[in-house]
Formats: structure tokens, C-alpha cells, sequence
């Protein structure tokens, strides 16, 4: 009978879909094995001229969307609306409310009058506001992402949104550094310098902060476009040096250091060069974790995870989240407090890591502690030397 009364509701779903006459539909009652879960919320939305069900599924401490066909959201509610899953649902249409509901032991199903009388908008890609606009951006043009109008190739529509999310995550950060008369940002690694001519706009004209942006690239027929580019963009503040990091030195103090993408120690070199100039804030984005993997492999210390270690593809993966575990210790061991989050979607580069530390003055950090982490961690994954700990000379 449950199984019954749950198969007519999902039917119901189906069936507004199909009619044009679906809303929304809401889940709660949670009794499932997911930790956390309270809830759930779907709505029908358009992602590039497909139709599709947004599955927002609200925990307590986060909330993950999640988008799928129609075909495979119904599959998905058939698991999803059990004893064992949510035992609450509320479908909304244009005729009527349908709501199942788990109580005294089995389900039970009523009709109800329609909450809503209108079709929500379907509109899921409608134009945000955006920190860096297209119009009125010479250097987006001459970077190729925009014609002279200021309209965004398509092919450069990935590139210019992945602008605007680098220069989003970094809003707040960027809002909060001290302030002084100037502030110095070094751009490891800047390449064509998208994100790098992106960062000196926000800071300069919208922040308005009187910045010094230095892009270091090692390609010098880069260096030399982008500084011209800088020139005929107006922006005297911005200017790209020959170089890398490694053995990049800066005439001045640095206050923010970024590498993005900066492959295998590189980005170890790039922290350092933070670390050692006592940078108030420092933005990585690491690329290839070879290093320890190499360690890790060398080693072949005997754990309870050795049954994940013995595939190619787990130990990557793992010796990336061991590597920037690792970093972001070795950040707070000398001040820094850090964290981890998802840079660009992985739709554009598995790469999406980003780890952010920023300088507490004033504050002493537990090294011992630290120190103890960072060893038990080496041990226990067979790591013989972290290279951002001999840069620093830990170890």
C-alpha cells in the first residue's frame, strides 16, 4: 500500500510536467542515512534551452544544487520518497496541491487546492551583475573575449565567466586587507593575464584602492603583450615583469600574492615567496601534485587505506588532497589561518582547488601542534619530505 501511494504521487509529478502545469514540490521529514539532510526543493528551470528539474537539497550547514531531466528526477524521487528517505511531499500546480505524508505507519496521499496560481519564471541563466562588466573593458577586447562593442564571444564566454567568479571569491578578501597608501599584489604566473587585468579593474575602480599589480610570466612575448595592453588600457598601475617564480624577486614589499594553476612545487615556490615576504594575504590554486605523489609511491607506507592507494587514480586524488592538507598547515604554522574551496566548476578543469591563507597579526600559532600534524601525516601516507617545508627549512 505505501509503495502504492508513493507511486501515485510521483505520478502526479509526471503528469504536471507533462501538462504544463507543474511549480514546485517541496520535501522535509527526513529519515534517511544522509547526515545532515533536512530537506529538499525542486523546481523546473531552462539551462540552455533544455528543460530541467533543480534538485536544491538543503543540509544543515549547506545546501547543494543538483540539475537532471525529467526523466531522471522521477527515477530519482522513486528512491528518494521512502520510509527511509522523506516522508514528506508537497506538489504544487496550477489545478491542485498533491501532499504525501508518512504517519502511524504508512503513507497517506490528499488533494488540496492550488497554493499558487501562476507558472514561476523558467529563466536559470537571466544576467547577474557582475563585478567585472564586459562593456566599456578595452583590455577584454584586445585579450580577444569581447568584440569592440563589448559583446562576449561565444567561445570566450567560459573564460570571462571564470573572471568574474575568481574576482567574486576574492571580493571579500580583498575588501578586508589593511589600509594603506599603497597595495602590492604579485600575480605568479600570470600567462595572458585575464584574471590579472580582471583584479588591478575591480581594485582600482571599484574598490578604489590605489594598487600596484605585478603579473610574473616567464614567456616573454607574453610579458610584452600584456604590457602593452596595460599601457593602451590606461592602467599605470599594472605592469607585467620577465620571470619565475621561483626566482622571482620583488622590489617591494608584497602585500597579496596569487598563483593560479602554478604546476606541481611551483606552487610550494609561490607560497613561500609569500611566507617569506610576510604577504597579508595568499591565493593558490595548485595544479599537479607530482611531488608527493612520487613520495607516496616511493614509500608505500602500510595503512588502513591501502586498498585505495593501490589504484593509480584514488592515489592521485589523494596525494592531491594530501599535498594541499600539508600546505595549508605549513600556512598556519607560520600565522595564517586558511581555507579550502572550489575555485571554478569542474566542467572547465578538474583543477579547482583553491587554497586562500590570510595573515592574523597580533595572534600566536600552536606550532608544536602543527608540527605534530604535519608529522603524523607524513608518516602515516609514507612521505619523506613536503617540498614547501624545505623552502622553509623545516625540515
Amino acid at each position: 500500500m505505501t509503495a502504492e501511494i508513493t507511486r501515485d504521487f510521483i505520478s502526479h509529478v509526471q503528469e504536471s510536467l507533462a501538462n504544463g502545469l507543474f511549480i514546485k514540490a517541496n520535501f522535509g521529514d527526513y529519515k534517511g542515512p544522509e547526515e545532515e539532510l533536512k530537506s529538499l526543493y525542486i523546481k523546473k528551470i531552462v539551462v540552455k534551452k533544455q528543460e530541467k528539474l533543480s534538485f536544491l537539497y538543503r543540509y544543515k550547514r549547506k545546501d547543494v544544487t543538483k540539475n537532471y531531466s525529467p526523466e531522471e528526477a522521477l527515477l530519482l524521487l522513486q528512491t528518494l520518497l521512502t520510509v527511509n528517505g522523506f516522508r514528506f511531499g508537497h506538489l504544487f500546480t496550477l489545478h491542485q496541491d498533491v501532499v504525501v505524508q508518512y504517519s502511524k505507519g504508512r503513507f497517506g496521499l490528499r488533494h488540496e487546492k492550488p497554493s499558487v496560481t501562476e507558472l514561476p519564471s523558467l529563466e536559470h541563466d537571466k544576467q547577474k551583475p557582475r563585478k567585472i562588466e564586459a562593456q566599456g573593458k578595452s583590455y577584454l577586447y584586445q585579450l580577444g573575449l569581447t568584440d569592440a562593442q563589448g559583446t562576449v564571444y561565444k567561445q570566450g564566454q567560459d573564460k570571462y565567466r571564470q573572471i568574474n567568479h575568481y574576482i567574486e571569491i576574492l571580493s571579500n578578501l580583498l575588501q578586508n586587507l589593511p589600509a594603506r597608501p599603497l597595495t602590492t599584489i604579485v600575480d605568479m604566473g600570470a600567462g595572458k593575464g585575464y584574471l590579472t587585468f580582471a583584479l588591478y579593474d575591480y581594485l582600482t575602480h571599484t574598490l578604489l584602492k590605489n594598487t600596484q599589480v605585478t603579473g610574473v610570466e616567464f614567456r616573454k612575448e607574453l610579458v610584452g603583450f600584456c604590457n602593452s595592453v596595460a599601457v593602451e588600457s590606461g592602467f599605470s598601475g599594472l605592469k607585467f615583469a620577465e620571470g619565475t617564480i621561483e626566482n622571482y624577486v620583488s622590489p617591494e614589499q608584497i602585500h597579496v600574492l596569487i598563483a593560479l594553476h602554478a604546476c606541481d612545487t611551483a606552487t610550494d615556490e609561490a607560497i613561500f615567496q609569500g611566507i617569506r615576504a610576510d604577504a597579508d594575504l595568499i591565493v593558490v590554486a595548485p595544479c599537479c601534485h607530482k611531488q608527493i605523489r612520487r613520495e607516496m609511491e616511493k614509500h608505500r607506507a602500510s595503512s588502513d587505506l591501502d586498498f585505495l592507494t593501490k589504484h593509480g587514480i584514488f592515489l592521485e586524488r589523494q596525494a592531491e588532497m594530501v599535498t594541499d592538507g600539508i600546505r595549508s598547515l605549513i600556512l598556519e604554522y607560520y600565522g595564517y589561518s586558511t581555507r579550502v574551496m572550489e575555485f571554478i566548476s569542474d566542467a572547465h578543469t578538474p583543477k579547482n582547488v583553491l587554497i586562500v591563507g590570510e595573515k592574523r597579526r597580533g595572534t600566536s600559532p600552536d606550532r608544536e601542534a602543527i608540527r605534530r600534524k604535519i608529522d603524523a601525516s607524513k608518516h602515516f601516507f609514507g612521505i619523506g619530505y613536503h617540498h614547501l617545508e624545505r623552502l622553509l627549512g623545516l625540515v
